[in-house]
């Protein structure tokens, strides 16, 4: 994959994902629970003008909307998750998620539509490292690196 742009901190990034869906109707976020879900909220908030839903791994039962409520972006009712973009979250490829490559693919053209594009969203490199870039045909990897501190009085 070719590096088409760069960007800084946590705005840089929505901002990237927000570009690339810009034509989309629907967005639907695959991620492991728990880890996953606050940042598919965080990208479907970004893109608030779109319909969204998450699935934890690969259980397409437990697709839910993902809608703005008085408290914020939040889960919600069963959805169907057939979407333009399917967006898979890093979390996905971490060995603990135990998640079965194959199971995946099928699942993704399941719930994709035709034209549909598929974006990595990770930090850290985590589709890379795991090799995923390679058994994954990604259209995009928006990845992010995180450099942090910790300051005490």
């Amino acid at each position: 994959m070719e590096k088409m742009s760069e960007f800084k901190g946590l705005n840089g990034n929505l901002v990237a994902f927000k570009e690339i869906v810009s034509d989309a109707e629907k967005i639907t976020f695959v991620g492991a629970p728990g880890v996953c879900t606050p940042f598919a909220e965080l990208f479907a908030y970004a893109a608030r003008d779109k319909k969204s839903c998450f699935i934890t791994l690969t259980d397409l039962e437990s697709a839910r909307k993902l809608e703005m409520t008085p408290q914020g972006m939040q889960l919600t009712d069963p959805v169907d998750p057939k979407a333009d973009v399917v967006a898979l979250l890093g979390g996905l490829s971490m060995p603990k998620s135990k998640v079965d490559i194959k199971e995946l693919k099928d699942m993704i053209a399941q719930i994709m539509n035709d034209n549909g594009i598929i974006i990595g969203l990770s930090y850290m490199d985590m589709f890379i490292e795991a090799g995923w870039d390679k058994e994954i045909d990604f259209d995009y990897i928006i990845n992010g690196t995180l450099i942090g501190e910790v300051r005490k009085k």
